[in-house]
């Protein structure tokens, strides 16, 4: 089907340049060949333009950059053939020397090396935009330049025809084979629809060339005129250009730009920029030293290196400036990134402490509860003997005693080696919370102790196990005030925040802080004194948060204390309202 289309295509395309053709041998040089040849130019190109337009607007990211540049240096053309329309078919008089569209059609071919070389089949980070718009802005300042450098003073400053056609001629010339270069090297390197539309491109951009050449010479001969023969290739150029623009709207074409394979092309942009502003002092030693024209034109000629240096260099300056920032950024990103691998690290570590260490007190809590279970009995059993007088039964009750509080020190290796896995439901953090701070108003009662819970309204629930949460938010209190107690008082703030899907408790006391942050979540690691504590209090706390799918960290506050902090997912509202119900 592809294959039909490109042929109706080339068909239509050919009988439409025969009847032009026709037409023009039977017209001759006469207005009436003038109307013919300028205002088809004129059609055929606004249709391209409308054509590369209407991509722009249909496709995203670098894609649509890059037919929106097509489209510019398209309607620069449109403007240089309005304008030769409006000379000889509307006022009928020949185009004037100098002609103002000239300088137009030169800068027309700029926007078409900027779309090329944003090289749109390849991937590139949405930062770079900014360099690429950078790169064109200097692209076209610097043709720009060369125009009033070589061409405008022979033009304007002191008319001399010969060597301002002669000069303008060969600098377009250059410009178009600059064009076909990049359009070859860009097709050669592209894949799947790109490297068709590229083609199509530089085979439409060397027809171009040549009919322009073609062109300028019958215009040096004298033989040129609007409606010629010589239009011919002109047509079939831009003709070409319309179908490869109609090339990038065919189904079935993959247009998803590819990784790039090799950093070479990348750095080529800023070499060409230096390039071009080594070039301006030393075209502005050969006007001092060198160049024979009159003053005026070399006068004239150093106005414009200045000026280009000044306008260059400021260009060159906003982009260090922004290479500054994106360097900045770059490092901010690694910096989160290391911090973050070393978060990641510490708690793989944690997670396989944990595990072994869970493996090894689980089969040992197994076995230390069948002793323990008949230490009980005979205890409960020897204390309900009449016989024994009161200090042997203050010495069962002690053994009792003692027995009961390693049972609850196994419950809570159990419940630390996590061997039976609780049930969770939708939990009210704020009013799970609160319960913990009030337990622990009855301990500080008296004390110099001050505890403050702060919480935003209407959070969203989590999915818990209410007993586990409470166990571990109570640890972390119990500890906060014994440090505080320590010290001789102080306050604890219990707050809780929502930060998109997350619910953060943040637990920050007035006391001396943490000796070893990094240890803090280590089995058996403890800043308390013998006989108070296990160490395993925080560690079951780590294990809770993990199977909760929530992360635990904790710092020294700046100023004073310590701070632990406790995230976990939140639910969405349709999720718990249907959990509710």
């Amino acid at each position: 089907m592809e294959g039909l289309k490109r042929h109706w295509w080339a068909a239509g395309t050919g009988a439409l340049l025969f009847a032009y053709a026709v037409v023009s041998m039977w017209l001759g040089n006469s207005q009436q060949a003038f109307v013919v040849g300028d205002v088809t130019a004129l059609a055929w190109m606004s249709v391209t333009a409308v054509a590369m337009v209407i991509n722009a607007k249909r496709l995203q990211g670098q894609a649509r950059l890059f037919w929106s540049l097509m489209a510019s240096g398209f309607m620069l053309w449109v403007i240089n053939q309005g304008l030769w329309t409006w000379y000889e078919v509307l006022l009928r008089k020949p185009i004037p020397d100098p002609f103002i569209g000239d300088v137009i059609l030169f800068v027309h071919l700029v926007p078409f090396m900027a779309a090329v070389a944003l090289r749109p089949h390849r991937r590139r980070d949405e930062h770079k935009l900014y360099f690429s718009t950078l790169s064109f802005l200097m692209l076209l300042l610097w043709w720009v330049f060369l125009y009033a450098f070589i061409i405008f003073p022979d033009e304007y400053i002191s008319m001399n025809v010969e060597a301002y056609s002669r000069s303008y001629d060969l600098l377009y010339l250059t410009e178009n084979l600059l064009l076909l270069a990049v359009l070859g090297s860009a097709s050669v390197r592209a894949q799947k629809g790109w490297r068709r539309v590229y083609w199509n491109l530089f085979l439409a951009s060397s027809l171009y060339t040549l009919g322009s050449e073609s062109m300028n010479a019958a215009i040096t001969r004298g033989q040129y005129y609007s409606g010629s023969l010589y239009d011919i290739p002109f047509l079939a150029s831009i003709s070409w250009f319309l179908w490869a623009t109609l090339v990038a709207r065919a189904p079935g074409q993959d247009f998803e730009p590819v990784p790039a394979a090799k950093r070479g092309l990348q750095r080529l942009a800023p070499r060409l920029a230096m390039v071009a502003m080594l070039s301006l002092p030393v075209m502005g030693f050969w006007a001092i030293y060198f160049d024979i024209s009159p003053w005026p034109l070399r006068k004239f000629r150093l106005l414009v290196i200045l000026v280009a240096l000044l306008s260059l260099g400021t260009f060159v300056f906003l982009k260090q400036f922004l290479l500054d920032r994106e360097l900045i950024r770059l490092l901010d990103d690694s910096n989160n990134s290391f911090e973050n691998l070393q978060r990641l690290q510490t708690q793989v570590v944690q997670q396989e402490k944990l595990a072994s260490l869970g493996q090894l007190v689980s089969g040992a809590a197994h076995e230390i509860n069948n002793p323990l279970t008949a230490i009980l009995g005979y205890s409960e059993l020897l204390s309900s003997q009449a016989t024994l007088d009161e200090s042997q039964r203050s010495m069962v009750v002690k053994i009792r005693q003692q027995a009961r509080r390693t049972r609850d020190l196994v419950a809570d290796l159990l419940r630390f080696a996590q061997q039976a896995p609780a049930e969770k439901s939708p939990l009210d953090l704020s009013m799970l919370l609160q319960r913990v701070v009030h337990t622990q108003m009855i301990k500080v009662e008296g004390k110099k102790i001050e505890i403050k819970f702060v919480t935003e309204p209407n959070l969203p629930r989590v999915m818990g196990n209410a007993n586990q949460l409470f166990t571990a938010c109570l640890q972390i209190v119990d500890n906060a005030i014994d440090a505080i107690e320590e010290d001789g008082g102080g306050k604890l703030v219990v707050s809780l925040t929502r930060d998109g899907d997350s619910l953060f408790i943040k637990f920050l006391d007035s006391g001396p802080g943490l000796r070893d942050p990094k240890r803090v979540f280590d089995p058996f690691y403890t800043t308390k004194p013998i006989g108070k504590g296990t160490g395993l209090g925080l560690s079951a706390t780590y294990g809770v948060v993990q199977d909760h799918g929530g992360q635990i960290s904790c710092f020294n506050n700046p100023d004073r204390g310590a701070v632990f902090i406790v995230r976990l997912p939140a639910l969405p509202a349709m999720t718990a309202a249907a959990t509710n119900a």
